[in-house]
């Protein structure tokens, strides 16, 4: 009985606070996304963070917090960090990320769609993230990998271990860029894409994402990603579908 109620009292103290999601997402900023587009993208990204639907699924467990990076990536050896391991703990935190987003100057403009190199990129940032319950890795894009090596290649080259690997198409410049993402990005359980028309919908798309990974943080459990899993369904949304590799 001693034992137990000591266990309930590191429970309970502060040092019992954690993290329960590293989330990193990467922005596409490859040769189709002109300037206006990128406007939309990065200041979409910020409005979304302070939504009051996301921040409802930040802050719904208390002494428990997200910790976000968010990086841009193009070409085989083009990504540049844009917000680098920050703590979700509060308004305050969140507000400094938006901010710093919504602030940021474009990293690269002229290089083509290098995806595994993103996926690469984001899995070696993970690689030194705060210890958190679980990650997350978050591509958006709008084209399928047309440099250097594929996803399939990342995956088995970088240590992206239990992380789970969400994606965001803008479906508008390239009609088969939601089926590359949904056959070769996605991975582990329970991993869905999100779908953009054209970047005028990358906010409320980036809305949804977020809301529904940092909730499923919450509620979901953690099991092994199962590479051989192929895609499954069609989610209830009109713009999520369900995969996984």
């Amino acid at each position: 009985m001693r034992a137990l109620a000591m266990a309930f009292a590191l429970l309970a103290s502060p040092a019992a606070a954690q993290c329960r999601l590293a989330l990193a997402l990467g922005l596409d900023v490859s040769s189709s996304v002109d300037a206006g587009e990128y406007q939309l993208q990065r200041d979409g990204l910020a409005a979304a963070l302070l939504s009051d639907e996301v921040k409802r699924a930040l802050f719904s467990a208390p002494g428990r917090w997200v910790t976000l990076a968010v990086y841009e990536w193009s070409g085989r050896w083009q990504q540049g960090l844009v917000l680098d391991w920050i703590a979700l703990t509060g308004e305050g935190a969140l507000t400094e990320a938006a901010e710093r987003i919504a602030g940021a100057t474009r990293s690269f403009d002229e290089y083509p769609t290098a995806l595994g190199a993103a996926l690469g990129y984001g899995a070696t940032l993970l690689g030194r993230a705060p210890d958190c319950e679980r990650r997350t890795l978050d591509v958006s894009g709008d084209g399928v990998n047309n440099e250097a090596f594929g996803p399939a290649q990342a995956y088995r080259a970088f240590p992206f271990g239990d992380t789970i690997v969400n994606g965001l198409v803008i479906t508008g410049s390239d009609p088969n860029v939601a089926a590359f993402y949904l056959a070769h990005v996605l991975r582990g359980p329970g991993a869905f894409l999100e779908r953009a028309g054209d970047f005028r919908d990358f906010e409320a798309a980036m809305r949804r994402k977020l809301e529904r990974e940092i909730g499923f943080a919450v509620i979901g459990e953690m099991t092994p990603p199962d590479r051989g899993q192929e895609p499954r369904r069609v989610s209830d949304h009109p713009g999520q579908v369900m995969g996984g590799l």
